[in-house]
């Protein structure tokens, strides 16, 4: 059942989300999903960017959520990617902290939570929240960055992870049992596919009997896409003829690659490389079969938007992929950086059209019943619900 803020007194706390970014990723969307959720719910929400505004704060304007950006500008001058934008966003932050008196602070990513826990401490915010979105591999690369984060997990009152790997690694960081939690993503019951599969496909030169592929995920090193265009090389005369891969998503670094090794394997005229894109449900609707084959993985919000689709999925085992997607339910599941396996799944897909219908099918299904969004959003609600009563996250019974 879901609770409302009713159950809060006729002025409900003030809870302030501290975000790094608002441009367009996983996290962000996710953000953006649940503070308009929680607007709409009665709860006083605001969303503070350490990164400035981004492309979805108008999201989250048009849901009512005020956005407070960390200035961009300084008398006049620029502060963006100098080496005072931190001290000034920590300032900003701080007086923001000082003057709104929130109740609650949250964080999500880790530029968010290093800048802004210090400060809730300074400001002296008695409830303080911190999420992981993600494995833990950056800390192998930021080292100091790491160190930090182990500081301020005992000075938080409740910290969140995404997917059962995220909870064993903090509890390896050293966060006490009793203070983590665990939230799932979660989504709208439906797609919002305007313009349907047929018309989808006309407009991407698709035929109908076409056996169309997709992934959904920004091209960064350790989404895998290599690694994916290499299994589809490995396979592709055992493919029927007439097949497409889609390559969504915003270029960060990988694309020129991507597109190298697909012409070096003879399958560039298979794959189509589509960039950021509005109209996933759409791309999504037009499809057969879902991949993802990253690297590391927090729970990502693609695998159940396909699933969301009832497209049968192929995930990488990393993360919380596997607690999505069930091997041999509702789609298959591979090792990480397994060309191999990932081209034997690939193939396995392609020849067997009542599998894909069948793991679809229990895919949507599984959706609904984890990953809605109403059942997120009540698990936030149950938190600081609970939070604000005193209790800690252990007694929390919907984040356990």
């Amino acid at each position: 059942m879901t609770l409302r803020c009713d159950r809060l007194d006729r002025s409900p706390a003030k809870i302030l989300l501290v975000i790094s970014s608002l441009s367009v990723g996983g996290t962000e969307k996710h953000l953006v999903s649940i503070s308009r959720a929680l607007r709409s719910r009665g709860w006083n929400v605001v969303v503070y960017s350490t990164g400035g505004k981004g492309p979805l704060a108008k999201d989250l304007g048009i849901g009512g959520v005020r956005v407070i950006p960390a200035p961009s500008r300084l008398c006049g001058i620029s502060v963006r990617g100098g080496i005072i934008r931190l001290p000034i966003t920590a300032l900003h932050l701080l007086s923001v902290l000082l003057k709104e008196r929130f109740a609650i602070v949250h964080f999500f990513l880790p530029e968010a939570y290093l800048v802004g826990a210090p400060l809730a401490l300074l400001a002296g915010i008695k409830l303080r929240i911190m999420s992981r979105r993600s494995l833990n591999v950056y800390q192998g690369k930021h080292r100091v960055a790491g160190f930090l984060e182990r500081q301020w997990h005992p000075f938080m009152t409740a910290v969140l992870a995404n997917s059962r790997s995220v909870v064993k690694q903090l509890e390896l960081e050293g966060v006490r049992a009793e203070r983590l939690g665990l939230i799932y993503n979660g989504l709208d019951g439906e797609a919002g596919s305007l313009n349907g599969r047929a018309r989808t496909r006309h407009a991407l030169g698709v035929g109908e009997a076409t056996l169309v592929f997709v992934i959904v995920a920004n091209l960064i090193p350790y989404k895998g896409h290599l690694d994916l265009i290499e299994a589809f090389g490995r396979v592709a005369d055992q493919l029927p003829a007439d097949w497409r891969l889609l390559v969504v998503g915003r270029d960060d670094g990988v694309a020129t690659a991507a597109q190298a090794l697909a012409t070096s394997l003879g399958i560039a005229d298979n794959i189509s490389f589509l960039g950021l894109r509005n109209d996933v449900p759409d791309l999504l609707s037009a499809s057969d079969v879902g991949l993802l084959s990253s690297h590391e993985e927090g729970f990502s919000n693609a695998v159940i938007e396909a699933m969301r689709a009832g497209l049968p999925m192929i995930v990488t085992d990393v993360g919380g992929n596997a607690e999505a997607v069930i091997d041999g339910e509702t789609g298959l599941v591979v090792p990480p950086r397994d060309i191999s396996a990932l081209a034997d799944a690939i193939l396995q897909l392609a020849s067997d059209p009542l599998l894909r219908r069948s793991y679809g099918c229990k895919g949507r299904r599984r959706m609904e019943q984890y990953f809605t969004l109403d059942g997120c959003v009540a698990a936030y609600e149950a938190l600081y619900l609970g939070l604000l009563a005193g209790k800690s996250p252990s007694e929390i019974t919907e984040i356990r």
